[in-house]
């Protein structure tokens, strides 16, 4: 049996959670190191030329045209002689398209342009298992692999996000590493930059969370108390500041945020250029949806007194872990709709075991590889995450503008 397990006699309760919590870590450590060998680092799969060719609207005759002139990136060969492309090189394809035919260049390189304000989404509810790090982690890798520039942000001290990238929290991120480093109001404040980490994902950087960013809810009392508060900001323009260090490096900017209504969400939602708010349709979660919503309006009239306006391009709820067979989860979903409209998004993120499955490798469906899951389950799975995200995509280009 293993020591480090046997009850220990009359044991404190505080250092047996202490003991316990370093048990736990070693062993998530171990796993980790196992699953990414021989530098515990996540890495990304190939594409085939039939998946770049669908991300990019390259026809796949034109990409073994381009492979065999030697234009544009080299492609890995397999065992199997197919032609497979990293992520990067797919980004290089359509800066190389874009080029080639500057008449198609949004096509090819959807990224913000001159005049487009930097995207800002929330997502956000206060009810534990709604989905929010699943959601958050689905759709950055959807916007990355469209093209787009994206910065995740680990608002929730869990930090289950930063896990999906391959962060352990209490291994890999260090004091003043988290985003409180750039709220803070003393001088051990860092610049927003020093904090970003690029991620085994092209395209997304990340600022990692842990047990450090609850810092910012402790803090902030005291300093409003002690009138420091408007020092570099009002406390829920802080977090806004920060991002404006960025801006320029990025198109859009995710933020996961934590399961409570603290100073950290409030400082979100004022950032944000759009929430959405994800919802089991469960009657259970959605009276805790309402009591959310109706704490997030009483923050928001805190921000109207103080002067500010909040400056949003869009609401909407997302229905999450969705089964379409049970009908209680029907009727709860038809009451949402009848309630907000089209504020609730038609597509909804269908409760599969592939996306389970993934989760449980801290993967995205978008990171499986054949063989791991059924094939029919993993494409019904896509199906659904993709009509989610895309739709969120399209409320983004509205936001710029874009047909």
């Amino acid at each position: 049996m293993n020591s480090s397990a046997v009850p220990i006699l009359s044991e404190d309760p505080a250092e047996k959670v202490v003991r316990h919590g370093a048990i736990l870590s070693a062993e998530l450590l171990a796993r980790r190191q196992q699953m990414y060998p021989p530098d515990a680092r996540k890495n990304l799969r190939f594409f085939m030329t039939h998946e770049v060719s669908k991300l990019t609207s390259i026809p796949e005759s034109t990409l073994r045209t381009l492979s065999i002139e030697g234009k544009g990136p080299a492609p890995a060969r397999l065992d199997n002689n197919h032609r497979a492309y990293t992520l990067a090189q797919i980004n290089e394809l359509r800066e190389f398209f874009a080029q080639m035919k500057p008449a198609e260049a949004l096509r090819f390189l959807p990224r913000r342009r001159e005049g487009e304000r930097l995207q800002i989404l929330s997502i956000a509810n206060f009810k534990g298992g709604s989905a929010k790090t699943t959601t958050s982690a689905h759709l950055a890798h959807y916007l990355a692999l469209a093209g787009l520039r994206v910065l995740a942000i680990d608002l929730d001290p869990q930090a289950s996000l930063s896990a999906m990238f391959g962060f352990q929290p209490e291994m890999d991120v260090g004091h003043n590493e988290t985003i409180y480093a750039a709220l803070r109001y003393d001088e051990a404040r860092r610049p927003m930059r020093e904090i970003v980490r690029q991620t085994y994902f092209t395209g997304i950087d990340l600022i990692p969370g842990n047990i450090e960013v609850m810092e910012y809810e402790h803090e902030t009392p005291r300093a409003l108390a002690g009138g420091t508060a408007g020092m570099d900001g009002v406390f829920f323009e802080r977090l806004r500041l920060a991002i404006a260090e960025v801006e320029d490096d990025y198109d859009i900017v995710l933020l996961d945020t934590p399961p409570s209504l603290g100073f950290l969400t409030l400082g979100a939602i004022y950032a944000s250029t759009g929430l959405i708010v994800t919802v089991h349709p469960a009657m259970l979660d959605v009276m805790s949806m309402s009591q959310f919503l109706l704490m997030m309006g009483d923050l928001i009239g805190v921000v109207r007194e103080a002067g500010a306006n909040l400056s949003q391009d869009f609401l909407r709820y997302l229905i999450t872990r969705h089964d379409p067979n049970d009908q209680s989860q029907v009727h709860v979903v038809a009451m949402l709709r009848s309630l907000f409209g089209e504020d609730v998004l038609i597509p909804t993120a269908v409760e599969s075991t592939a996306i389970e499955t993934a989760g449980l490798a801290k993967r995205t469906l978008y990171e499986l590889e054949p063989g791991h899951v059924g094939a029919s389950t993993v494409k019904r799975a896509r199906e659904s995450m993709d009509a989610v995200n895309q739709r969120i995509l399209e409320l983004i280009w509205q936001g710029w503008g874009r047909a």
